[in-house]
């Protein structure tokens, strides 16, 4: 085989490989950035998503970015949902931020950190059309300090 051959044969092995490994995640993701790094307990983010594909699946994360003088271990969030049927669902939740053995559980460069924590145990299937979710958060500390945006992501769960 000559050389002419041989790079372009490992070229298509290259070129079937990477587009073998691509696969489409269905996702959205919002966020809300706080120019002055606190959140306020008054601000209600609102955040609205259309599903279309009612056999599949997804997995609900709260998404944060914070400082690293945030000054708590967890937050409390309290989610208000309002499925196509106009039903409304409030939820709080308290998700864990950071524990005593590895410290912050998110991603971090420098001093700010990136979280994805999963509002539900489990993924969660949803009815067709358009859901709208409203987070606020129900910390005692007001505005809350050293966060730097918070959202919510909604992914299509792997079968």
């Amino acid at each position: 085989m000559g050389e002419k051959k041989i790079s372009t044969f490992l070229g298509l092995i290259f070129a079937l490989s990477f587009l073998s490994s691509c696969q489409t995640i269905e996702l959205y993701e919002q966020s809300t950035i706080y120019p002055s790094h606190q959140w306020d307990s008054k601000q209600v983010n609102e955040y609205q998503f259309s599903i279309e594909d009612t056999t599949s699946s997804y997995n609900v994360y709260f998404v944060l970015r914070h400082h690293n003088a945030y000054s708590y271990k967890n937050i409390w969030i309290q989610v208000n949902t309002t499925a196509p049927d106009h039903k409304i669902s409030k939820e709080s939740f308290d998700l864990t931020l950071a524990d005593d053995v590895k410290g912050w559980l998110g991603t971090g460069m420098d001093d700010i950190y990136d979280q994805r924590i999963p509002i539900y145990p489990a993924p969660v299937h949803f009815k067709k059309g358009v859901y709208k979710f409203a987070i606020t958060h129900t910390m005692r500390a007001d505005p809350l300090p050293n966060i730097l945006s918070t959202g919510i992501r909604v992914e299509k769960a792997k079968q």
